[in-house]
């Protein structure tokens, strides 16, 4: 049977003080020279945390993975033996600059031409979420990105929705258009009958208030499904 590979694992330095590898081969040598993107996960890790040798990241990745790492609390992280709160500080430090770097990526007001453009600004959080969320995208008449708002937590239900909490920062920034995006914490991207009625009273709504419903998108894990490309819940009236 043929071994499963494993990101984390791709250089053999589990168990060897970083002191032990030719100077070379450690992680803080190869990052000066070859860049971060050279180092496997595991040494990534070991750096965040000054550790003397692998062996504890590679227990923290096969433990949590890198997505349950994200969402692992701190008080979590210290049930692994070696990890002290200092160390599950520094680690969710570390994860919390990711966040912010793709939240000032957003602020930049990129320009949405498709779907995927939408998509990649959500997924790299939406897609780790645990619970649903509802977000809210305003655009502007050149598809800018004006701002993007989480509206509901929860299940996308159109007995709660309310039409004027998904639009109010819309109708603030003046937004010509909105992108409603929701996430499905299982990772599966199919649409149900709920989606498909909220879409269509977004759609129904944003025609009176002359802000379109430009897509609403269903976000997995590094996956999304477009209901518009579907038409569903966008059929002309």
């Amino acid at each position: 049977m043929e071994q499963m590979s494993m990101p984390w694992a791709t250089r053999d330095t589990e168990g060897l003080l970083l002191r032990e590898l030719p100077f070379s081969e450690r992680p803080s040598n190869r990052m000066q020279t070859q860049g971060l993107a050279a180092l496997s996960l595991a040494e990534l890790l070991t750096t965040v945390m000054q550790a003397s040798d692998a062996s504890l990241a590679h227990r923290i990745l096969a433990r949590f993975g890198l997505e349950g790492l994200h969402r692992a609390h701190a008080a979590e992280l210290q049930t692994v033996s070696g990890v002290g709160p200092a160390r599950a500080g520094q680690i969710k430090a570390a994860l919390e600059l990711g966040r912010r770097l793709t939240t000032a990526a957003v602020e930049k007001r990129p320009q949405i031409k498709s779907p995927a453009d939408a998509a990649s600004l959500l997924i790299p959080e939406m897609g780790l979420l645990e619970q649903e969320q509802l977000r809210v995208m305003s655009l502007d008449s050149r598809n800018r990105l004006l701002a993007m708002h989480t509206v509901y937590v929860g299940n996308l239900n159109t007995t709660v929705l309310r039409t004027s909490e998904v639009f109010r920062e819309a109708i603030r920034a003046n937004a010509a258009g909105i992108i409603v995006a929701h996430n499905h914490p299982s990772g599966q991207v199919e649409p149900s009958p709920q989606d498909v009625e909220a879409t269509e009273l977004l759609v129904q709504a944003g025609r009176l208030l002359n802000i379109d419903l430009l897509d609403h998108l269903i976000i997995g894990r590094q996956r999304f499904l477009n209901l518009k490309e579907r038409g569903l819940g966008f059929a002309s009236s």
